[in-house]
């Protein structure tokens, strides 16, 4: 259930988190910057837990000036946000913890960086550490009169509060820290100015497949640099990859992965759709639309933890499934149309390649109809609806 209170929009990661406290000692909680992590921690832990912020050079001189006074007035139930900001705390939770392990809930420790962060716990915490990710506001957590919106206008928590006033302006200053300070503590990207072009490039690619060598031609770069390029910005939470599906694990890693925005307003910015009118007519309409519907159910896995893995499927005659939800037991096949009226031939490559035993759906912006031969045929709203409540 969404409810605004004090300005916050409970999110489903909540319940998670809670129960993440009672199983580890320690819990990492990543995702991209201004997704809400804070304001989630700050708020659901208030009357439980210290929060202790590292993007306070204070505090990172009061740290590292007596680490061992810092830990023990700091020893339990303790936030430590933005961790990487000072990477030597995690060797001082890791003894605090192997002091006390049989207490869970000890720390929690949050940040933006998913590469700076899992370097330091695979060092330090693992086998210590329950791991989560936030990611923007989910379908059902956006209020329902912005829930269309959402679509080509994005789902960071400030930008739906403010009901996207300002749009612009929030994601040019968004691109500008990104570039100018998060960037610099990820690694060295060398070329600024061709980093950013990659992004646009990307947004004018999305759900489609990576062609690396084009990448690199278009920019002048080597593909080495074009897959370091990637990987950053995978880290830091701009986009994600889905891999094809293939029984043989080894064709899984050596094909080329589809590629998606974790948000799709920020897609709709680097394109220049600034209106519904615009989305409607662009020829990212039908690319910005599968790149939601995947995105929002990656934000469903990721926040409640169902352990399901996400995959696209194409043969070599070029028959192609957008997306396999993969539960390890069963498999489930969505393909996903922009269109409003339904056609028997959006779901002729469902119905050549499921079992009889496997679910598949269309998720489009139609009316929900009957379904046939194990296919649901789903608008969008009732599609997403029924996945969050796995």
């Amino acid at each position: 259930m969404v409810f605004l209170m004090s300005n916050y929009i409970s999110r489903t990661a909540e319940d998670t988190l809670l129960k993440y406290l009672s199983a580890f000692p320690v819990v990492g909680l990543t995702g991209p910057r201004q997704s809400g992590k804070s304001t989630l921690l700050k708020e659901l832990l208030k009357d439980e837990y210290k929060y202790v912020t590292f993007d306070s050079p204070t505090t990172v001189a009061e740290f590292r000036d007596d680490p061992e006074r810092f830990m023990r007035i700091n020893a339990d139930k303790v936030i430590f946000d933005e961790a990487q900001k000072a990477p030597e705390i995690f060797s001082y939770v890791k003894i605090a913890v192997d002091n006390d392990r049989d207490k869970y809930g000890k720390f929690i420790l949050s940040g933006s960086s998913h590469f700076t962060l899992m370097k330091n716990i695979s060092e330090s915490l693992a086998g210590r550490i329950g791991l989560l990710t936030l990611l923007p506001l989910q379908f059902g957590e956006i209020p329902q009169n912005l829930q269309e919106q959402s679509i080509f206008k994005g789902a960071y928590p400030e930008l739906v509060k403010r009901e996207y006033n300002f749009r612009n302006e929030w994601y040019q200053a968004y691109i500008n820290t990104y570039l100018e300070k998060d960037l610099r503590s990820i690694s060295d990207i060398g070329n600024i100015r061709d980093f950013f072009r990659l992004i646009k490039l990307l947004a004018a690619r999305c759900s489609q497949r990576i062609n690396f060598s084009e990448l690199a031609s278009e920019l002048g770069v080597a593909v080495n640099t074009v897959k370091h390029w990637l990987s950053v910005l995978e880290a830091s939470y701009i986009i994600f990859f889905l891999p094809p599906y293939f029984d043989n694990l080894g064709k899984r890693i050596v094909k080329s992965p589809k590629l998606y925005f974790h948000d799709t307003g920020l897609v709709s910015f680097l394109a220049g759709i600034e209106t519904e009118t615009q989305f409607e007519n662009s020829l990212l309409t039908g690319p910005l639309f599968e790149n939601y519907i995947v995105s929002e159910v990656k934000k469903i896995i990721e926040h409640k933890k169902p352990f399901f893995n996400l995959y696209y499927y194409r043969t070599a005659s070029g028959l192609e499934i957008d997306m396999i939800i993969d539960k390890n037991q069963s498999r489930e096949w969505v393909e996903i149309k922009t269109g409003e009226t339904f056609q028997t031939k959006f779901i002729s490559s469902i119905g050549k390649t499921k079992n009889t035993k496997e679910n598949g759906f269309l998720v489009y912006r139609g009316v929900t109809k009957p379904g046939t031969d194990g296919i649901e045929i789903l608008n969008y709203k009732d599609f997403l609806r029924g996945f969050s409540q796995h």
